[in-house]
């Protein structure tokens, strides 16, 4: 496939009119093949989701090789070229189950976006900063029940949020820095706690100020010390999780480049005000704003491309100084930058074209159409 006078967005961050070739699913220097006329048309890099519980009706925590399908591709069609599925704490037994799941699933693509593997959200997180999470099934950290998950998973688990200042979460963290990315959240750490699992190995931070005990000038606590540190931190940016003018000191602190906008989206992602499940407990969705029956939020409806809208309108910044936090960002914090999240020879084509109003014209996976919009 051969993609002409497109804006293409480049690994300097910057958007040139220029040529693309597409051979046998990867970006290629040269091709043979039909031509595709992308004039006035944006060609920047799929969006990878690694903090997503579903949407479309299709919760996670009960995927399924029958319902993959659909999930993945209203995925595809909100402009997500590939995600990791976010398990959200649930009995031992189901989480196994998951395991096996989840684990024949990691690397399919044939109809949408593609499952890069798995997150595990919990289940060593603080009882006083839970979120939507079931209390009776958190505990502290177990090195043992985290190798038998990934045992399960076939090596498939590839992100972990922990609380740090649990029992045994810096022993975890150093058990298994190398094999995934560890992030912290949904805690009530101290900032002397937090920046030693930092130091330990935790490299990112949880939809941050999320979940977690906030900031105070005597006592900075796990926010002060994400916003300290170089760890990369997940932001929700659909305007109820966070303020706009939060979001612009999170990134005037952080910087654009260790920033990732993740959905932490629910099965009504992609679906009308109503009521859903996350997990087990029932979600009333108003205004697009999902909460637990008992007000707490639990997670949200945001798609990544409204997320990269939200970016631009909070910010005031070109599409292009914002686009990291969707494509290069997540790829490196969970270790397939090699692959994924930049247009470059060699890597797989996954890749939007987006107008100049930066909707969605067409979605590519591997080089194939997922998604069209229709004219």
């Amino acid at each position: 496939m051969i993609i002409e006078n497109a804006l293409v967005y480049c690994p300097d961050h910057t958007f040139t009119k220029k040529t693309v070739y597409v051979e046998k699913g990867k970006f290629a220097q040269s091709c043979d093949d039909n031509k595709i006329d992308a004039e006035g048309l944006y060609l920047v890099p799929g969006f990878i989701d690694i903090h997503t519980h579903g949407g479309n009706n299709i919760d996670v925590n009960h995927l399924s090789k029958e319902n993959f399908a659909s999930l993945s591709a209203f995925f595809a069609s909100v402009g997500t070229t590939s995600f990791l599925a976010s398990v959200l704490t649930d009995t031992e037994e189901n989480t196994l189950s998951l395991m096996d799941t989840l684990s024949k699933l990691t690397g399919c693509n044939e109809v949408g976006a593609e499952l890069l593997g798995i997150h595990l959200e919990g289940p060593f997180i603080s009882h006083e900063y839970k979120g939507a999470m079931p209390e009776s099934l958190l505990r502290d950290p177990n090195i043992a029940l985290i190798r038998e998950y990934q045992e399960r998973a076939k090596n498939t688990v590839k992100y972990l949020t922990l609380a740090p200042e649990l029992p045994g979460s810096i022993d975890l963290i150093k058990a298994f820095k190398d094999e995934f990315a560890i992030a912290i959240g949904h805690s009530a750490a101290e900032y002397d706690t937090a920046m030693e699992s930092i130091i330990e190995g935790a490299e990112a931070c949880t939809h941050t100020f999320n979940a977690m005990k906030l900031f105070h000038m005597h006592r900075p606590a796990i926010t002060g010390a994400v916003l300290e540190s170089d760890v990369y931190c997940e932001a929700i940016c659909d305007g109820f999780h966070l303020h706009p003018a939060t979001v612009r000191l999170l990134l005037k602190t952080k910087g654009y480049d260790r920033v990732v906008a993740v959905t932490d989206s629910i099965m009504a992602s992609g679906l009308p005000d109503g009521f859903y499940y996350l997990g087990s407990d029932e979600v009333k969705v108003e205004n697009g704003d999902a909460k637990l029956l008992n007000g707490v939020r639990a997670g949200s409806t945001l798609t990544t491309i409204k997320a990269l809208h939200n970016l631009v309108a909070f910010t005031s910044c070109p599409v292009e100084k914002v686009l990291p936090l969707l494509t290069e960002n997540p790829a490196k914090l969970i270790r397939v930058f090699d692959k994924k999240g930049s247009i470059e020879v060699g890597k797989d084509a996954d890749f939007l074209l987006l107008d100049k109003d930066l909707n969605i014209v067409s979605v590519y996976v591997n080089g194939q159409v997922r998604f069209t919009k229709e004219k």
